[in-house]
């Protein structure tokens, strides 16, 4: 396990970490709740969000750990949850998908869904 994939896995860092197929399993089972943001680099409303999700980090930093996903680079994990709109954000709970957020929604919004999985 390299260091990076280690830090995920004991601790919920300030800032959103980014995801591969590679270490996404590891990532969602190794943080008891975790958001993951499926983006991609030509999509509008995934820049609006992008911040938004980088100021929840912070704001859920020991609480909620939040990951990255490109799905241009990452096509088998976005298949895998069936990811058809981005952004989409999929809370995690336990390494299990517990609520998705589709759309480039406010912050405020984002947060009443966060809060009632804490």
């Amino acid at each position: 396990m390299s260091g990076a994939e280690k830090s995920f896995a004991t601790r919920t860092p300030p800032e959103p970490v980014t995801l591969t197929d590679e270490n996404f399993d590891e990532f969602v089972s190794n943080n008891r709740l975790a958001v993951v943001d499926f983006w991609a680099e030509w999509c509008a409303p995934c820049r609006m969000i992008a911040p938004i999700v980088k100021e929840l980090a912070k704001d859920y930093a020991g609480r909620i750990a939040f990951g990255k996903l490109n799905v241009d680079e990452n096509p088998m994990t976005a298949a895998k949850f069936g990811i058809m709109s981005i952004p989409t954000l999929i809370v995690f709970k336990d390494g299990q998908p517990v609520d998705m957020i589709v759309g480039a929604v406010p912050k405020r919004q984002i947060e009443v869904r966060l809060n009632r999985h804490l």
